[in-house]
This record gives C-alpha cells, structure tokens and sequence, in this order.
C-alpha cells in the first residue's frame, strides 16, 4: 500500500463495498467489470493494487448460498416430495443467480476492509 498523505473523511467499509466504490475516498469506482478490480481510482487516484481478496468471497459465497438453497431443498423434498427434476429445475438456477449477485458485494466488502484495517501481506521481521 502507498503511503496515503492525503486528507478523506472515513468512510463506511460495508457500504462502500457493497457499492463498489473506492475504499478511500467512497466517490471512484472499485471494479472495471463484474469483479475485476481497476488499476486505481478515477476519483482520488488511489492504487488499488493492494486489493487482494483472494479466495475469501468464494469461501463465503459457497457457505452463504449453500446453506440457504441447502436448507430450502430440504424443506421443499420434506414438505412437497417433488420429483428430482422440479429440484434441478428450480435451485441450480437460482444458486448461480444468488452466487452470481453476492460475490461482487463481498469481493467489495472485503478490499474495502483490506485498505480500512491496512491489511498486507505476512513479512517476517528478521531485524
């Protein structure tokens, strides 16, 4: 991460993740696309080549949707018994749909605490 010498007002990680604006100033765009991160931001000028969520929206995203559509499946075959194709038909769809929407708003969220917590990668100190 740059050294940050400029003056913004905080501002809300959640929100602005959620959003997909810059983690610094809240005004520029974070993504150029659906998840691909922008070299810096139009607004501020702030590099975000320390955004590096990594896996971490995909591992949420699996256990999010997972659970809900899981858990719907279950109580639609214990309550309906419908056949197998109704559950093909009807949750793999809706599964990549609700994938789809929530890993931009995590990948988001998660830059956004990266650059609020000055989070970077592991050095050792060897001093």
């Amino acid at each position: 991460m740059s050294d940050d010498n400029a003056h913004y007002a905080p501002v809300e990680p959640v929100m602005t993740g959620l959003k997909g604006r810059c983690p610094r100033c809240g005004q520029g765009k974070l993504f150029d696309g659906f998840i691909k991160v922008k070299p810096s931001c139009t607004n501020c000028g702030l590099d975000y080549s320390f955004a590096d969520s990594g896996d971490g929206p995909v591992v949420f995203v699996i256990l999010i949707i997972g659970f809900i559509v899981l858990g719907m499946a279950l109580w639609m075959e214990v309550n309906y018994n419908p056949p197998l194709w109704v559950h093909f038909l009807l949750w793999i769809p809706i599964a990549v749909v609700a994938s789809l929407g929530l890993m931009r708003a995590l990948k988001g969220i998660l830059i956004a605490l990266q650059y609020r917590h000055k989070a970077q990668v592991g050095t050792i100190d060897r001093g």
